[in-house]
């Protein structure tokens, strides 16, 4: 969209070829005394302690998982426990070179990189600042249980610390890292630099590209990797992260401070299955996964297959790659080749599989292959490998006897009031910026020397002038403008605030929100993304993972469908997993359109507001809009913020003096009164506000019914006190939306107060939303949604009948019991 990029048809039509470079495929060939003056003897034989720790602590839970007990040691364990037996080198390769700053992101399949990117860590960390960490993890919880039997140096004790907080965790104590709400697929250490293990096949595929723009745009330290399998490949979001993480703009439009490629490897754990399915060979078509490159940017993302059951082979590939990082030409591709020895999970059995090909695996098994290049180069002796794996196995029983012990590690108290997940399913956090202290990278020095807020100022703030006289939308300030002056306002208080999604820069977003913020933001603060719904709402997540706070934008409503698991699995979910760990200050933008058909003009608030975890609202007037995005906007948690489209242009026609220029906020989950009345009370949600007002009008006009109208506001969460206050002084209530009838949010909040105000209530909640069926052409869209006569229709026949009213449209209970029949 920028017109400094000028399209040339000459260009674009020229005759020619695009050349390929040759991809390596396992090109390391350097022994263990080759490289024993690179690594020394002390970390060559730490690799294969590592490689040893892993082996044990996955066959110590395979064990428990068949047999119901290790070493002696009884414990059976319901949850899921997907191993990586054979798959250690990889790991432990991968983690040498890393810092804690370097951060990794992974599979259901991450015991081993969660304990080789620890170790490395606690390698690399001084005593002082490993005992901070122990201590201020949760208050030292773990560290109080492990300090009591451990014994030798403060890297032991850490140790000890490392495998008992995994443990822990998988079994879902609370004394795990994340208090036991992640189990074994989504256990995470970040002081260690391990960021969240993610249960979705290729679920950290998109969610790493967030995380290492995150360190991009503001330009923090270290690299990021996101370890997904070889199945993975076969994902959209996988493919919409590959194509979000190599945006050209990265090296071409951004500023020169922050140009460069991503600091990203997408590493591929390429252990030739998923579940059963074989990716090379069956369900796929690529022939070596590393051939993917190819195909995402000129750099081939600089991709390569590596030997995965040598941990040499990988550490020498993990320094290689990042200093292309380090240049600034990322991100990377990476197919590691490895092999698991056990099925997906422990209840597979591998029929899929020959017994004679995990045989050969086995011949060159890396824990047993590079223990005997360490002796054959006189790195050690098997005295040294034996006294590994006896300490290995010492560790694990040690941790197991603690983590299987409920007086020693409990359960999380899920039953009493106030509990760990009421705690955590949100953080209710104001935070006014993620990185106080440091100064917001803007491009016009103040707000008021803005070009939009210039033009602003001419704008009336409310409906209505001086004498009370209502004024055209267009001389007032309007949804689109109110949202535009919360959102300024928080980019030049947050440093870390960015937004992007499609049309987002210089056609200033699809509904004008935007326009006059590219003149304000540089290109790593406001940006365009691919369309690429899923990319967008996945780093998005990934970019607040890290601690910065993002605003995205899906245009319509009806794309949510589009980043569903990154909406409904992955940001509404990381705050409680992480025991209340992490936080997830994201916004996503989403407009309910109407004109434009079937699949353009949905309200899918129901979906949302369904999603434990996230925030769900719908402002309905100026005032109400910058209010809560504000509040959204210095909060911790997700937040869906639903628009619609009919309104962007409307005044305030509510609050006394209209919207204040300087900041506010509206809190979440407080209603609004928009018409005292005393006889029927209407409940909207989102832009049915002003029909529901309409129709009170005529109401009052023609049958003497007073009604109260109710704006709800937000979905989630909600406060019902002013709703049951109003339906205990009319005793009626209909409430009204723009979804779809059938599956509605309302039929919820029908149920809650019918639940709350049973014995107040004259004739039971009734809902009205729109016909369930798809939108229909704008031209006939009063059939669709509910208008003033279908209000009047649905209380003269369920509410209160209305004298000498005839209905418009039958929807008495003999045509909703064929509506039902029919489906509709």
């Amino acid at each position: 969209m920028p017109k400094c990029q000028f399209v040339k048809p000459d260009d674009a039509r020229k005759s020619g070829q695009i050349e390929f470079k040759p991809i390596p495929v396992n090109q390391y060939n350097k022994s263990v005394k080759d490289e024993s003056k690179r690594y020394g003897k002390d970390d060559l034989v730490r690799m294969q302690r590592d490689m040893t720790i892993i082996r044990t602590f996955e066959n110590m839970l395979n064990e428990i998982k068949l047999r119901g007990a290790f070493m002696g040691i009884e414990y059976m364990h319901n949850g899921p426990a997907h191993l990586s037996i054979g798959q250690e080198a990889a790991a432990v390769g991968q983690a040498y070179h890393l810092g804690i700053d370097d951060h990794i992101y992974g599979s259901h399949r991450s015991h081993g990189e969660i304990l080789a990117k620890s170790l490395s860590a606690i390698e690399k960390l001084d005593d002082k600042t490993l005992m901070q960490i122990m201590e201020n993890y949760f208050g030292g919880q773990v560290l109080k249980i492990v300090e009591k039997d451990s014994n030798g140096s403060v890297k032991d004790l850490a140790t000890d610390f490392l495998i008992y907080g995994t443990l822990a965790e998988i079994f879902g104590r609370e004394p795990g890292w994340n208090k036991g709400m992640g189990g074994s697929m989504h256990a995470f250490f970040p002081p260690f630099g391990v960021y969240p293990n993610n249960a979705i096949v290729g679920g950290s595929g998109d969610i790493s590209v967030g995380a290492a723009l995150y360190k991009k745009v503001n330009q923090k330290p270290g690299i990021v990797i996101g370890n997904i399998g070889d199945a993975s490949s076969s994902c959209g979001p996988v493919w919409e992260g590959l194509c979000f993480a190599t945006m050209d703009q990265f090296k071409t439009l951004w500023d020169e401070s922050h140009r460069g490629g991503l600091p990203l490897i997408i590493n591929f754990y390429n252990n030739f299955y998923g579940m059963g399915g074989q990716p090379e060979g069956e369900t796929m078509g690529f022939g070596m996964l590393a051939r993917l490159g190819a195909g995402i940017n000129p750099e081939q993302m600089h991709a390569e297959r590596i030997d995965g059951y040598n941990p040499l082979a990988v550490a020498d590939a993990i320094a290689r790659k990042k200093e292309i990082l380090e240049n600034g030409d990322g991100p990377v591709l990476m197919d590691t080749i490895t092999y698991r020895y056990s099925g997906h999970s422990p209840s597979d059995q591998s029929s899929y599989r020959e017994k004679s090909e995990i045989e050969a695996w086995q011949q060159h098994d890396p824990t047993v292959h590079f223990g005997k290049e360490l002796v054959k180069a006189k790195i050690c002796d098997n005295t040294k490998l034996e006294a590994i794996l006896k300490n290995a196995e010492q560790l694990m029983v040690k941790a197991l006897v603690k983590a299987a012990d409920t007086t020693i590690s409990p359960r999380a108290d899920l039953w009493k009031e106030n509990n760990l997940l009421e705690q955590t399913m949100y953080s209710n956090q104001k935070v006014e910026s993620m990185e106080p202290g440091r100064k917001p990278d803007v491009l016009i020095p103040t707000i008021e020397e803005n070009p939009r807020t210039k033009a602003l100022a001419s704008r009336n703030r409310s409906a209505y002038d001086e004498n009370g006289k209502r004024l055209k939308d267009t001389r007032c300030i309007g949804i689109r403008d109110a949202l535009f002056e919360a959102i300024i306002d928080q980019f030049y208080t947050d440093p870390t605030l960015i937004a992007y999604g499609e049309e987002n820069r210089d056609w200033g977003g699809p509904f004008a929100v935007y326009r006059g913020l590219t003149e304000a933001l540089p290109y790593h603060r406001l940006f365009n993304s691919p369309i690429a719904e899923a990319a967008i709402a996945g780093t998005a997540v990934g970019y607040a993972l890290e601690g910065g706070r993002v605003l995205i934008e899906l245009m319509y409503c009806d794309f949510l469908g589009r980043a569903g698991d990154e909406v409904f699995n992955q940001m509404c979910k990381w705050q409680s997993m992480s025991g209340g760990l992490l936080k997830m200050p994201l916004v996503m933008r989403v407009s309910v359109g109407s004109k434009y058909g079937a699949q353009h003009s949905q309200d899918w608030t129901a979906l949302c507001a369904h999603i434990p975890g996230l925030k769900v609202a719908f402002p309905a007037t100026p005032y109400d809009a910058k209010g809560l995005m504000q509040t959204a906007l210095t909060g911790t948690d997700p937040v869906i913020f639903f628009e619609s489209q009919r309104l962007y242009g409307m005044a305030e026609e509510f609050v006394e003096g209209g919207v204040p220029k300087e900041a506010y906020e509206v809190p979440f989950g407080e209603p609004a009164i928009r018409k005292e009345g005393s006889d029927l009370t209407i409940l909207t949600i989102g832009a049915t506000l002003y029909r529901a007002l309409d129709a009170a009008k005529e109401l009052e006009d023609k049958y003497g019914l007073s009604c109260e109208i109710i704006d709800a506001r937000s979905m989630v969460p909600f406060n019902y006190d002013k709703v049951i206050e109003s339906v205990k002084k009319t005793r009626k209530i209909l409430l009204a939306s723009d979804a779809c009838e059938r599956g509605s949010f309302l039929h919820t909040m029908a149920s809650t107060i019918n639940t709350l105000a049973f014995n107040e209530l004259d004739a039971p909640p009734v809902v009205l939303g729109a016909r369930n069926w798809i939108t229909p052409p704008d031209e006939i869209e009063a059939t669709f949604f509910p208008y003033p006569a279908d209000f009047l229709d649905t209380i003269h026949e369920h509410i209160l009948p209305l004298k000498g009213y005839a209905a418009k449209r039958k929807c008495d209970g003999s045509e909703l019991i064929r509506r039902n029949q029919c489906g509709l």
